[in-house]
């Protein structure tokens, strides 16, 4: 009994206290007249759109944690302010807060079910994220209810991009700079797809513009902005790229090494063979600083430091330009590659054949009878272009990886994976690796990484249990953990993990860049 009583006592004092206190308020506003009140609120509501105007310029030049502040105290003041939950919601998309953008905005559609605006950030977050479903729908909504939505084109062009379809990504991307020609996202987002589309000069002046409306304060990202225009205007005045001839179809031998297929080519009409990792982790090709040297491979544009796997992260940007790459009886005239320095582990590597390079074919890597085939596209059946229904999706990033569906054990929804032939061992990031569901999973020796920027000791390891793409399982998948932040902040959607070679190396893979397949057909053991 008397605890009960204790309690309630502890309870009701400061409640009959703060009761006392409002009371004395409303004596207190009783002496003042009416229209005090009023002004109080006044002076709340110019404040809070002060703050909103603050918060808008911050927004536009790039300051997004001092917005993100000033946003907040406007909701705290008033949280119901749709127009403040979008503006912050945008900002959170810019520094990549995805849970916290998909809340605010998914709350507002919910409120507001005819705000274009709404759906369109919605829609955006969905893309980052990785859904292209639910993005499709959300940005599908919002020109539907505005068809100004500069947000939403945005978002339409990025899914066409990355499905590969670059002529209505241009089409639609240039309709978002066009609505609103002052978001540097949206001028940028250009410039890549028409780089993609091999329309240099387009690019190079889309990128140009870029700089000029943008607050980009990153030097070192703005020096490799322009090392881009260089080697773009490079690009342009030369007649064709990527030119073939020679036989419709060849098909030459590779070693495995470290679960990499290695192959050896020849260049600029040398005799001399050279070894170069079909890539299909690279955008495009790459030769080593040595190689370039003994060729007199002259650089014809650099700017700024790539960030890479491995080391300290960054490495110089050098572009070079090859006259011809001979594989088998297929040669390949004028290809556009990187040139930088090579970590190796005791390998005698040349180079790295990337997308860039037989996207222009028709390509099998087959890792059972270790053979790789180029078939030039109009010779190519349309009953081997479509596949079969071993045949997956597959999506190009912004930098220009391959990526797909992937589903682990003990993770319930599928994950982004890039598809990197040149990577001996499969990767999970460093977020799913740190989640309970992964972290049963860890075994106790850690691994040496060489990556594009260097070594990387100490690196954990895990054992997956199971690893699904599409109808294919493997068990037992050894990986390890690598933070992917540097492949996310280029990859226009979050991958959480890499299929390297120890699961690939079970197949036979054929990509069809033109419909954005892979033929999967498991080799028989």
């Amino acid at each position: 009994m008397k605890d009960n009583y204790f309690r309630t006592r502890v309870f009701f004092v400061p409640f009959l206290k703060k009761r006392f206190i409002i009371s004395s308020l409303i004596c207190l506003f009783a002496a003042f007249p009416a229209f005090a009140f009023d002004d109080i609120q006044q002076t709340a509501a110019e404040d809070t759109r002060q703050m909103t105007k603050q918060a808008e310029k911050l927004f536009k030049k790039g300051k997004y944690p001092e917005a993100e502040k000033l946003l907040r105290r406007v909701l705290s003041v008033n949280p119901n302010d749709s127009s403040a939950k979008l503006k912050l919601a945008k900002v959170f998309l810019k520094q990549r807060k995805l849970v916290e953008a998909y809340d605010h905005s998914l709350e507002v559609c919910k409120n507001e079910p005819k705000n274009s605006e709404a759906f369109a950030v919605l829609g955006m977050t969905y893309l980052y994220a990785g859904n292209f479903h639910e993005a499709r729908i959300a940005v599908v909504n919002s020109l539907k209810l505005d068809r100004r939505e500069a947000m939403a084109w945005a978002g339409l062009g990025l899914i066409d991009f990355y499905e590969n379809r670059i002529d209505h990504s241009l089409d639609r991307l240039g309709q978002a700079v066009y609505n609103d020609p002052s978001e540097p996202d949206y001028t940028f987002a250009f410039a890549q797809v028409a780089a993609r589309a091999e329309k240099y000069k387009q690019a190079a002046e889309a990128y140009r513009r870029y700089l000029s409306i943008s607050n980009e304060t990153d030097k070192d990202r703005r020096e490799r902005i322009k090392g881009v225009i260089d080697f773009l205007n490079y690009l342009g005045n030369q007649e064709y790229l990527y030119v073939q001839s020679g036989k419709e179809q060849t098909s030459v031998k590779f070693q495995l090494v470290g679960n990499r297929p290695i192959i050896e080519l020849r260049i600029n009409n040398s005799e001399e063979p050279l070894r170069f990792v079909l890539d299909t982790g690279s955008g495009i090709s790459v030769i080593s600083e040595k190689t370039a040297s003994k060729l007199k491979i002259k650089t014809v544009a650099r700017g700024g430091h790539a960030r890479g796997i491995g080391g300290d992260g960054r490495f110089e940007i050098v572009y070079g330009f090859l006259k011809t790459v001979n594989i088998g009886d297929v040669k390949i005239r004028n290809v556009p590659v990187y040139i930088r320095k090579f970590h190796t582990n005791n390998e005698i590597i040349d180079g790295y054949i990337g997308l860039a390079l037989i996207s222009k074919f028709l390509t099998t890597i087959d890792y059972g009878d270790l053979s790789f085939s180029l078939t030039k596209k109009e010779s190519v059946h349309k009953k081997a272009a479509t596949g079969d229904d071993l045949s997956l999706p597959l999506r190009l990033t912004s930098s220009g990886f391959l990526s797909g569906e992937v589903q682990l054990e003990g993770v319930q929804v599928p994950l982004n994976f890039i598809v990197d032939t040149g990577a001996s061992i499969s990767v999970i990031s460093d977020d799913i690796a740190g989640t309970a569901e992964m972290s049963q999973f860890m075994k106790s020796e850690t691994m040496r990484v060489i990556g594009a920027a260097g070594v990387t000791e100490n690196v954990p390891s895990f054992l997956l249990p199971r690893v699904t793409f599409g109808t294919h399982t493997r068990e037992s998948v050894n990986a390890i953990a690598l933070d992917l932040d540097i492949i996310n902040e280029a990859s226009g959607f979050e991958q959480a993990g890499i299929l390297g070679g120890n699961f690939l190396r079970n197949y036979r893979l054929t990509f069809d860049f033109d419909n954005s397949k892979v033929i999967f057909v498991p080799i028989q053991k």
